[in-house]
């Protein structure tokens, strides 16, 4: 995934519905969440804790409010548009995590409600995609509600997680 010519592979992603406590669509549709209930490939840029972008993807149809958090990639693209944003050099510690992750590809509200098949973004297939991914699946980090369901998602053996799993 790229937004503006810098990205790379997702490593790490965390599920959320419309069903789960722990989702901002849980109580419903708001001005905050409203992107969640949009189309499937649109995209949902909230502020965590008033300090870090996080930049999810609506999956599940319109009016439903259910997106995938992006928690980590593996730096591809960019690199040095990376270290600039983020103020470091070590390619393992630019995305990893969400907040990480929207900072060095430079995503802000800006982006939200956003198509993700469409510019500033891009959808790169890895050339392995016709072999078997390892992925890993476990629960997801930082909530306090329905913590018990394994809907984090992995590539088990990247080295550019937020946590192992």
């Amino acid at each position: 995934m790229l937004v503006d010519g810098v990205g790379g592979r997702i490593v790490e992603t965390e599920a959320y519905d419309m069903d789960d406590e722990a989702s901002h669509s849980f109580r419903g549709m708001t001005r905050r969440n409203a992107a969640m209930f949009d189309a499937p490939g649109s995209t949902y840029v909230y502020r965590s804790y008033g300090l870090h972008w996080c930049f999810n993807i609506v999956c599940r149809e319109r009016d439903h409010g259910a997106a995938v958090l992006i928690r980590a990639l593996e730096p591809t693209h960019g690199l040095e548009r990376m270290r600039q944003r983020r103020q470091l050099e070590d390619p393992r510690l630019l995305c990893s995590g969400p907040g990480k992750l929207a900072q060095a590809l430079g995503i802000t509200a800006a982006l939200d409600r956003r198509r993700i098949d469409e510019p500033p973004f891009e959808l790169i297939a890895p050339p392995d995609m016709d072999q078997a991914a390892d992925i890993a699946s476990g629960t997801r980090v930082g909530i306090s509600k329905a913590q018990h369901l394994p809907w984090r998602f992995t590539l088990a053996k990247s080295r550019f997680l937020s946590r192992k799993v």
